[in-house]
This record gives C-alpha cells, sequence and structure tokens, in this order.
C-alpha cells in the first residue's frame, strides 16, 4: 500500500511539473503573438501612411495636369490669335513702287494711297501676355533652371502684378527658392504671397512649403504653426492632408518643465 502511495505522489508531481512547463511555453507562444500582433500592427499603419502619401501625389499630379491643360489652351489660343494677325498682315495689297515717302512716316502705302501700318514681327505682342511669361517661367522650373525660373516670375509679378498669375508666380518663387535650400529666402517669397494675394487658391500650398522651410531650418514651433493655420483654415485643400502629415512628424509641441519650487 506505502510503495502504491509513493508511486501516486512521484506521478503527481510529474504532471505538476509537466503542467508547469505547458503553462511556460503557452506564456512563450502569447508573448510571441502579441510580438507579431505589434510588428504586423505597425507594418499596417506604415502601408497606410504610404498608400494615403501616394494618393495626395496622385491628386497633385491630377491638380497639375489640370492646371497644364487650361495653360495649353490658354497658349493654342494666342497661337491662333497670332496665326490669323500674320495671315491678315499678309493678305494686305502693297504696291511694289511705293516709296517711303509716299507711304507717309512710319507706314506703307496700299494701292488706295493711304497708309498701311507695318507688319509687327512675330514675337511682338507676346511679351506683354501674363500667361506667355508664367509659362515660360514654368518651363525654366521644371527643368530645375531655378534663377532662371525666379527671374521669370518676378516679370510676371512686375509687369502684371493683378493677373490671375501674379499669385501663382510668387508662390513659385518660393518653390524654387526651397528648391536650391534657401530656406529663409523661401519664407519670405512665401510670407509676401500671404500678405499680398489674400485669398489665392495657391495659398494653402504656400502655408504647407513654408511649413516645410522652417521644419528644415529647425523651427518646429513655427512650422506647426503654419500647418495647424492651413489644416484649420483650408481642412479641404489637399496641401491640408499634407500638413496632417507634417504635424504627426513633428510629434507634440515640448513644453519647458516647470521650475522647482522653493520651500523655506
Amino acid at each position: 500500500m506505502m510503495a502504491d502511495l509513493r508511486m501516486l505522489q512521484e506521478q503527481n508531481q510529474t504532471l505538476q511539473n509537466v503542467l508547469v512547463s505547458i503553462g511556460e511555453a503557452i506564456k512563450a507562444v502569447n508573448t510571441r503573438i502579441d510580438e507579431q500582433a505589434k510588428v504586423t500592427g505597425k507594418a499596417m499603419a506604415d502601408q497606410k501612411l504610404t498608400i494615403d502619401n501616394l494618393t495626395n501625389t496622385v491628386r497633385e499630379i491630377r491638380e497639375k495636369l489640370d492646371d497644364n491643360n487650361v495653360r495649353l489652351g490658354s497658349l493654342n489660343q494666342e497661337v491662333e490669335a497670332l496665326r490669323q494677325g500674320l495671315q491678315q498682315l499678309n493678305a494686305r495689297p502693297v504696291s511694289p513702287d511705293t516709296t517711303a515717302s509716299e507711304a507717309g512716316p512710319g507706314g506703307t502705302a496700299g494701292n488706295d494711297g493711304g497708309a498701311v501700318p507695318p507688319a509687327a514681327p512675330p514675337s511682338a505682342g507676346l511679351g506683354t501676355s501674363p500667361q506667355k511669361l508664367y509659362d515660360e517661367a514654368w518651363a525654366d522650373y521644371t527643368l530645375g533652371q531655378w534663377d532662371l525660373a525666379i527671374s521669370g516670375f518676378e516679370a510676371v509679378i512686375k509687369f502684371f502684378p493683378r493677373s490671375e498669375r501674379a499669385a501663382d508666380a510668387q508662390v513659385y518663387i518660393g518653390h524654387s527658392y526651397l528648391q536650391t535650400n534657401k530656406n529663409e529666402k523661401a519664407i519670405e517669397a512665401y510670407d509676401l504671397a500671404i500678405r499680398n494675394y489674400p485669398g489665392a487658391p495657391a495659398l494653402p500650398e504656400a502655408y504647407y512649403k513654408k511649413g516645410i522651410a522652417l521644419r528644415a531650418l529647425k523651427r518646429p514651433d513655427e512650422a506647426r504653426a503654419a500647418f495647424e493655420y492651413l489644416v484649420k483654415t483650408y481642412p479641404e485643400s489637399s496641401a491640408a492632408s499634407l500638413a496632417k502629415q507634417g504635424l504627426a512628424q513633428l510629434g507634440p509641441p515640448v513644453t519647458a518643465p516647470a521650475p522647482p519650487v522653493r520651500r523655506n
């Protein structure tokens, strides 16, 4: 009887040891599952952020394409107007034996003896178009000719300060400086756009890029203020979505620790 009892006690001890081992194995498995869940969750969050970035990029590309289509339409109208003007000038009959004195100063004489204005060179008048100046500056910008682009955009603002392209030109001056890491000048350009062209469609992008320049200059509080203003004022813009990502990257504002309380 005692031998059987001892055997049962040993078996119970063995079973308890097995249970302890199984419990530890279960804890290890649960730990691994938790770690894998964290890794999977982080990977899914990263994928979502990547998808959001790609979505914003696609939206920006579509906006640029729409803008380019508008510019192409305007250029086609200018070219067509120039072509018609040249056809009209070429269609006017001019007497081959007409002298300059018969035509009068600055013109040539027609068959009826009246003065006909001299034909303007093909490039005359194109320089006075704000769209033409803007498109030339834009072409330099897309080619990475930043200094030429800045000069071209400044010409749009100088000669056509009230045109629809003036605000865009001022913003792209900031973009051009930003491309060359001249962040201080970029901020000055964006501030001019914000101050001189309130309500312009390009202002959301100006606020966002200003925040980028401030962040590059290690001025996170000012960058955060620019992003927050953009999100609050232009919540539906694509730039606001990018600003939210910029705020997430900056993290919460750092508060200074309270000074120690002196006790008497």
